[in-house]
């Protein structure tokens, strides 16, 4: 119970967080014509911002369950790499019942909590960290619909603005640290707004413009501009 206890008391911070973009998620649900029932349930089995987010998009835009279910694989396929790397970090005896309930919620923030752990994870530590977190993230999703509903017009909109917000804050900081990353998400901005316009891919849904500039933005940035491993070019 001890690390039970200790993954509460880490993981109270991250629920605190997870709070208030949720509120801001729960705002784009509602917009997408989710009631708060459902963006909980949402919330509850699908704990990741962008996932969530790119789903309710396009659910927005009235995409099909295909494009639904690609663009959420691929916002979401970061999860699988940290999942491999947890997965070294768990005792060999570690049952495959807690390799699963672990799996269910393996986000960043409790991801980076699980694997500074000092030796072997106890699945109880994320357990705990889980157990404060998911209820303020689901919560937060619940509220955010129930304001939406509440609230005038402009106080939504503006609201809205807060998950916006979020994703600058991802991505203008390493930005400014690296002009490869600037770079990509200059053109990442003037492919989208390409693609939106110009009357060639007038006949393709937005879900599937989404999904196809995120795949070949992304591998082309991987094929030209790979990240070196540590200690990579210092004689290793």
């Amino acid at each position: 119970m001890r690390c039970y206890r200790a993954g509460m008391r880490d993981g109270l911070p991250i629920a605190l967080g997870y709070f208030a973009v949720a509120f801001a998620l729960g705002i784009a649900a509602k917009n997408a014509g989710f009631s708060a029932l459902q963006a909980l349930v949402a919330s509850l089995t699908n704990n990741a911002s962008a996932g969530e987010y790119a789903a309710f998009s396009l659910i927005a835009a009235g995409a099909g369950y295909l494009e639904v279910a690609v663009m959420t694989l691929v916002a979401n396929a970061r999860y699988l790499l940290m999942s491999c790397s947890l997965s070294q970090k768990l005792s060999p005896e570690t049952p495959l019942r807690h390799r699963l309930i672990i799996g269910y919620d393996v986000t960043d923030e409790i991801f980076g909590i699980s694997i500074a752990r000092i030796g072997y994870l106890n699945p109880w530590y994320t357990y705990g960290a889980m157990t404060v977190c998911i209820p303020g993230w689901g919560s937060g999703t619940f509220l955010g619909v129930l304001m939406g509903n509440i609230l005038p017009l402009r106080a939504v909109s503006a609201l809205s603005v807060g998950l916006y917000g979020m994703f600058l804050a991802i991505i203008i900081p390493p930005a400014r640290k690296n002009r490869v990353i600037l770079a990509l998400v200059a053109i990442s901005f003037a492919a989208s707004y390409a693609a939106s316009r110009l009357a060639v891919f007038a006949g393709i849904s937005s879900g599937v413009k989404t999904i196809v500039l995120t795949v070949v933005i992304a591998l082309a940035a991987a094929v030209l501009f790979p990240v070196k491993e540590e200690g990579e070019g210092h004689g290793a």
